[in-house]
């Protein structure tokens, strides 16, 4: 079984590499004909896809909670978003082939830098089939081939999902093997999978904490990750209170188990005793658990105490860390010391320290008086993404289209020769 599977991943990355060649050269109407394709097969094929879904959620009820199997299941909303997704991506710019900058050398030569596709893309991810079409999407804008492997609990759905793909790429007269799904739900896939560093450019992994940092000690090809979002807000001395409630409230509360969620609040020592018995009804009113520091729970008596592994914590959930600093450097210390290099908003009225904390601050997205949660492609003007890279080759923060592309440099001449 074992030498099948290897032999499976490695024939899966030859074609994947074949096919590659042919959509980094693949004409940008063609791409999106392909797209608007695929969105069109989704909303054709919507029994069937339902079907197979239903097989998952079926078998995945005894052992999920219902959190994950709100995520596997694809309903009529979460399928049309598929589709729209789509046809939004086929209305971006294609970023393949354009030079962004060109300047000319003292001889005459003119040099640019040209985007061109990564090749080919692995993508590891769990429960979420909506991953499959909304990365293999990203990845035909971009001129990449891609390979797919989600999570055992959803095989029935993400194959379907796999078979439709394909055959619009076939009708778009695009390789099928651009989007190749692992058919299998044994985990030495994973493993062969990452030794195709031959084949497959870039591994890309999406879910908790324990499969990135699997994959990043198995892969021999670079990984994109992120382990986790511990994000910050920094409450500062001279912040409009109304404008840091509404913020705080959002950033913890509208969606807690999303990795842009506020996990860590920090207020400067001088508002803390105005501010944080405001913020903490809200909040508390809303259902969320507060730890405090040794500080905060002076201002608030009652209030549970923040180990030291706190600090640390992604709780996706209605919990929030709280610590009173001393000023903005005592907040970017704090940031330094636990953060994720994820997200970090300053809520402040003071435009120097604005700049500051802007500068200063080494997160993928650094906001000033706004919400953690928007850091989100589609919120940020990207039309779309495959996912949030907290590490900085060579992309950090939400992973456009653009950022599945890298730069070659072109160099146009008229007969120099180096001395």
């Amino acid at each position: 079984m074992g030498t099948t599977i290897q032999k499976m991943m490695q024939s899966m990355s030859q074609r994947a590499r074949e096919a590659s060649r042919l959509m980094a050269r693949a004409h940008s109407e063609a791409k999106n004909r392909a797209l608007r394709e695929m969105a069109a097969l989704l909303r054709q094929h919507r029994t069937e896809i339902q079907a197979e879904n239903s097989k998952d959620v079926a078998a995945a009820e005894a052992e999920l909670g219902a959190a994950k199997i709100d995520r596997l299941r694809i309903t009529d909303r979460v399928l049309e978003d598929m589709a729209t997704g789509l046809e939004e991506v086929a209305q971006l710019s294609d970023p393949v082939g354009t030079i962004g900058k060109m300047w000319t050398r003292p001889n005459g030569m003119k040099v640019g830098k040209m985007r061109i596709p990564l090749g080919v893309i692995g993508i590891i991810y769990e429960s979420r089939p909506n991953v499959t079409v909304d990365a293999a999407g990203l990845c035909l804008k971009a001129g990449n081939a891609v390979i797919l492997r989600g999570g055992s609990e959803a095989i029935n759905s993400n194959s379907c999902l796999a078979s439709i793909l394909q055959e619009a790429l076939k009708k778009g007269g695009l390789p099928g093997d651009g989007v190749q799904v692992v058919s299998t739900t044994d985990r030495q896939a994973v493993t062969e999978l990452l030794k195709q560093e031959e084949y497959i450019d870039l591994i890309i992994p999406r879910g908790g904490e324990s499969l990135i940092r699997f994959v990043v000690e198995n892969a021999h090809m670079p990984v994109l990750k992120h382990y986790k979002g511990v994000c910050h807000i920094f409450v500062d001395a001279s912040a409009d209170f109304t404008m840091a409630e509404a913020i705080c409230m959002n950033a913890k509360v509208q969606r807690p188990g999303v990795c842009n969620a506020m996990e860590t609040l920090l207020v400067h020592e001088a508002v803390a005793e105005s501010f944080l018995p405001r913020v903490a009804k809200s909040l508390s009113e809303a259902g969320v658990e507060l730890r405090g520091c040794q500080r905060t729970q002076t201002i608030l008596p009652g209030m549970k105490e923040a180990a030291e592994a706190d600090w640390f914590e992604e709780y996706l959930d209605l919990i929030l860390s709280v610590r009173v600093v001393p000023n903005m450097a005592g907040a970017i210390e704090h940031i330094e010391a636990y953060g994720s290099m994820h997200t970090e908003a300053i809520i402040t009225t003071d435009y120097q320290r604005a700049h500051q904390f802007l500068q200063k601050v080494d997160s993928s997205v650094v906001l000033v008086n706004a919400s953690t949660r928007f850091n989100d492609g589609y919120q940020l003007g990207l039309g779309a993404e495959i996912g949030i890279s907290t590490s900085k080759l060579h992309a950090f923060g939400p992973m456009g289209v653009e950022e599945l592309t890298t730069n070659k440099f072109v160099v146009l001449g008229d007969g120099q020769v180096r001395e």
